[in-house]
């Protein structure tokens, strides 16, 4: 059911995330190629890891997760970066077992922690969140620097 992506898996994962993109009404801020990742999976130094969910070997979702660290408790953390399931597949237990698998993950390699985001307004996925012992972490705001803005500061225009 879940197994490491592997090269070939590109043009599935970037299906994956458009579909995402799409529940998300967030399509048009997605601009990642196949190629994209490729090189992010598969290059010399590997930056992002993923899955591939397959019910009767035919791919049925994703996971992309990447390493963090924490320098309050001085551990690696494995922060999600995605999930999708198709919308077929939901409701028979394949969150729960991803989430498990990358439970395990983190255990297994000595992480302290396991973070996500979720939209505000995605009640299904905060319900679930919660069902398998989720926190909100209601006391934090995402800071993000992007495009022009990342720029800016990388070349001294602000500041």
């Amino acid at each position: 059911m879940f197994r490491d992506a592997r090269p070939g898996d590109e043009a599935v994962i970037a299906g994956f995330v458009r579909a995402l993109a799409a529940v998300e009404k967030l399509e048009h801020e997605v601009v990642a190629t196949p190629e994209h990742y490729r090189r992010a999976l598969f290059g010399p130094r590997p930056h992002v890891f993923a899955a591939i969910i397959e019910v009767a070997g035919k791919p049925v979702g994703f996971a992309l997760w990447f390493y963090n660290y924490s320098t309050f408790n001085g551990l690696p953390g494995l922060y999600v970066e995605d999930v999708y399931i198709d919308a077929a597949w939901r409701g028979r237990g394949i969150g729960t077992a991803v989430f498990r698998n990358l439970a395990q993950r983190a255990v297994s390699e000595g992480c302290g922690r396991m973070e996500w985001w979720v939209l505000d307004e995605n009640n299904p996925a905060v319900e679930f969140y919660r069902r398998i012992g989720a926190q909100a972490m209601s006391d934090w705001t995402v800071q993000r620097l992007s495009g022009p803005t990342l720029l800016a500061l990388a070349e001294g225009k602000v500041g």
